[in-house]
């Protein structure tokens, strides 16, 4: 190597090398733009229910994308070609005495290459994760428009039967809350009952005693019974009109 240009040779690589790492930071610039672009215009049109203008965006962006990523794999490759050409001449004799300082700048070029090939990978990666990810949620929300246009009928049929079957479900509520009521009253009722009977008893021991008591007595018990059938009447009607209301 060092017969057929010297350091001349290794100033034009170095030269390449830079131009290169040039053109490839401004292309990863504008790589990152157009990956942040199209993932806020997703974003912006995910509730846009138009297809014709998305597609058409979408579709030139996907472009873009495709072509940029094969001039930034080639300037790449290019990069790696001439990080290769300078480790060759860093083992030519001849270049002993200044073995360390190209070694140096070697391994600054080589660490520029790295880190724009991890940049590049990364952000294509993003890219597609993004558009792996709009393109299935797309399938999804047109599965579903078709879905919702051609089978409106079963929608409405669907809606019946729902509401029908909470208007059962509300029906079946109130007729636990007339058990439940009817129950209480029921204990309620039962409770009274042995509460008048002990009254009753005493009464009754009273009237034995008093005959004028004993009259008072039984004209309060026809009350009481005329009373127990008006209760009895008003409880049957109450349950009737409650039973009709929950079956209609």
């Amino acid at each position: 190597m060092a017969g057929i240009g010297g350091s001349n040779y290794w100033e034009d690589l170095r030269k390449q090398a830079r131009q290169l790492e040039t053109e490839l930071d401004l292309k990863l610039v504008s790589f990152s733009k157009l990956c942040t672009s199209y993932s806020s215009s997703r974003d912006g049109r995910r509730g846009d229910t138009s297809d014709t203008t998305p597609l058409l965006n979408n579709s030139t962006q996907d472009r873009m994308f495709d072509t940029m990523s094969v001039e930034i794999e080639q300037l790449l490759a290019k990069l790696t070609l001439v990080n290769d050409k300078m480790a060759e001449y860093t083992n030519t004799p001849g270049t002993a005495s200044l073995n360390a300082a190209l070694m140096h700048t070697l391994q600054r070029h080589r660490d520029i290459l790295q880190d724009y090939t991890q940049e590049f990978h990364k952000t294509k990666g993003n890219f597609l994760a993004i558009r792996e990810r709009e393109d299935l949620l797309g399938s999804v929300r047109k599965d579903i428009e078709s879905y919702k246009s051609g089978s409106g009928v079963n929608n409405r049929r669907t809606e019946m039967f729902l509401k029908e079957h909470e208007h059962l479900r509300n029906s079946d509520r109130l007729m636990d809350d007339t058990i439940s009521i009817a129950m209480a009253t029921k204990e309620n009722m039962t409770s009274q009952r042995g509460f008048l009977k002990s009254i009753q008893s005493r009464v009754n021991t009273l009237a034995n005693r008093f005959p004028t008591i004993n009259n008072l007595i039984q004209r309060i018990n026809l009350r009481k019974r005329r009373d127990s059938l008006i209760l009895g009447t008003v409880i049957g009607v109450c349950t009737i009109l409650l039973l009709l209301y929950a079956f209609h």
